[in-house]
């Protein structure tokens, strides 16, 4: 594998259901975690595999990150800041996020705060939050920063991205200059929408995130992630309702 140029340098159900946007404490955090099948893999063959990656097997961490890569690899793209496309590229913070998973998986076993998967999406999260930094210095600490509280250090999903996925491609020159007008109107409109519903639909509708998993995420309780989700489908269906219309 190539050596990557990003050296590590990180410092220590209803829609009319009352919002609850706080933060959550400690112990539903820990109730969120219980919840779920395991703290770590639900799937006990699995989990046997993380165990084996981190006494050092390096077969059973190659299999396991190639599992997940697919996964991490759509989330950096649609994170990925407009500004430094062309000059960051995801298979390079994949690459540097594997070293990382690599040398401090024996630490997250040892004390595992998020389930696996979630784990892995927030090493190469931070990865991409320091590519957002060398690139882009000072600028790099407003992107997401709505919801900076909730999220730590993840940037935010470029609403360009996003309505490139809901989009799709044109394949005719017609098609493509009028998915080209339906796609500024997409993005005008995912950047009037509240940044913590755009971020919970991102999680869900484009990563694919459970709304556990999203809570868990967000620091939000279940019941608001899933209020914050409703609200924004709705509004979704606003936007692609009036793109359609305007065809």
């Amino acid at each position: 594998m190539r050596p990557s140029r990003y050296a590590r340098k990180w410092p220590p159900d209803s829609p009319r259901i009352p919002r609850a946007d706080f933060p959550m404490t400690v112990s539903a955090r820990r109730g969120i975690i219980s919840s779920m099948a395991s703290p770590i893999a639900s799937d006990p063959a699995e989990w046997d595999q993380i165990r084996r990656a981190g006494q050092g097997d390096g077969r059973c961490l190659l299999e396991l990150f190639a599992r997940y890569r697919p996964r991490l690899k759509r989330m950096l793209k649609l994170r990925l800041d407009p500004r430094v496309q062309g000059r960051v590229d995801p298979s390079d913070l994949l690459q540097q996020a594997y070293l990382d998973i690599g040398r401090q998986l024996a630490d997250y076993l040892r004390n595992p705060s998020l389930p696996f998967f979630l784990w892995l999406r927030q090493v190469a999260g931070q990865n991409l939050e320091l590519a957002h930094r060398l690139h882009l210095g000072a600028e790099a600490a407003g992107a997401g920063r709505e919801v900076s509280l909730y999220r730590g250090a993840l940037p935010g999903a470029s609403p360009t991205a996003l309505a490139a996925q809901l989009l799709g491609r044109g394949s005719t020159a017609d098609e493509a200059a009028a998915r080209a007008g339906r796609k500024v109107r997409i993005q005008e409109a995912l950047n009037g929408m509240d940044a913590l519903d755009r971020e919970v639909l991102t999680l869900r509708h484009f990563e694919q995130l459970t709304n556990a998993e999203t809570a868990l995420v967000l620091g939000l309780t279940e019941s608001a992630a899933c209020n914050h989700y409703v609200r924004a489908l709705e509004r979704l269906r606003g936007i692609l309702s009036g793109t359609a219309d305007a065809r």
